[in-house]
């Protein structure tokens, strides 16, 4: 039986140099429990912390999930800890889901509409990922405003522009917004639109990558801002950051 041939990215990414070099500075590592591993770090340290697991090719890592999600119930959640679960086979994410909420970490619902929403019911607290590049953002937002929502900026103009009506639309509503940019003038834009709708510093946040702009996630924290730190693990996410130019996200 042949084998397939491995992607030029994912020989990149098994490369035991590459995993010296990359795993540990911004990607917590290949495997889930590296992930893991670095959010009781931060958790110890009192920070909140949003997980996720990328693993490689399209492959949704249920497995690996699940796997990440048995450690936590044996070894107990580190501290507030959100794990992204992926949305795209319907009736594995509910049951992984319902196994994530159980062990203790709040759940983050990532995908399309309609995979998403028949989810919301058995979780009403989930919080759902937007990513501001694309076409439905805003109205996404709007239905959204009053539930638990994670803004991610996209790097184009567009995408900026949908970001910042994005935001006007959370910080308007009842919901708890979390904003995910690492974009220094997008999050003072972020911060005026807070202030401008009254918004106390419990009932939002900003969700900044780990090991990235750290001396501003201080600042922010030290004023009294909300600061989860996002820890992303898995072949995916160092595939990512070999296929982009100085490993930006």
């Amino acid at each position: 039986m042949s084998v397939p041939p491995r992607l030029p990215v994912q020989r990149v990414v098994e490369s035991p140099l590459v995993g010296r070099l990359l795993a540990g500075r911004l990607v917590a590592g290949a495997r889930a429990e590296d992930g893991l591993r670095v959010a009781g770090e931060l958790a110890a340290a009192g920070h909140p912390v949003a997980l996720e697991h990328r693993p490689a090719g399209g492959d949704d890592g249920a497995a690996e999930l699940a796997a990440l999600v048995a450690r936590v119930r044996v070894a107990g959640a580190p501290g507030d800890c959100e794990l992204t679960v992926p949305v795209q086979r319907p009736a594995e994410a509910r049951e992984l889901a319902a196994a994530t909420a159980e062990a203790g970490l709040a759940v983050v619902l990532d995908g399309a509409p309609d995979q998403v929403d028949p989810l919301l019911a058995d979780h009403p607290g989930a919080r759902v990922v937007v990513r501001s590049g694309e076409p439905s953002a805003e109205a996404r937002c709007r239905a959204l405003a009053g539930r638990r929502v994670r803004l991610r900026a996209g790097s184009r103009t567009a995408a900026r522009l949908a970001f910042v009506r994005c935001v006007d639309v959370l910080m308007a509503g009842g919901g708890r917004p979390a904003v995910a940019t690492a974009d220094p003038r997008l999050i003072a834009i972020t911060g005026e639109r807070a202030a401008w709708y009254g918004r106390s510093p419990d009932s939002w946040e900003h969700v900044m990558p780990w090991r990235v702009r750290t001396a501003e996630q201080q600042q922010l924290a030290a004023a009294g801002t909300r600061v989860r730190v996002a820890v992303v693990s898995g072949p995916g996410a160092v595939g990512a950051l070999v296929g982009r130019p100085g490993g930006s996200r």
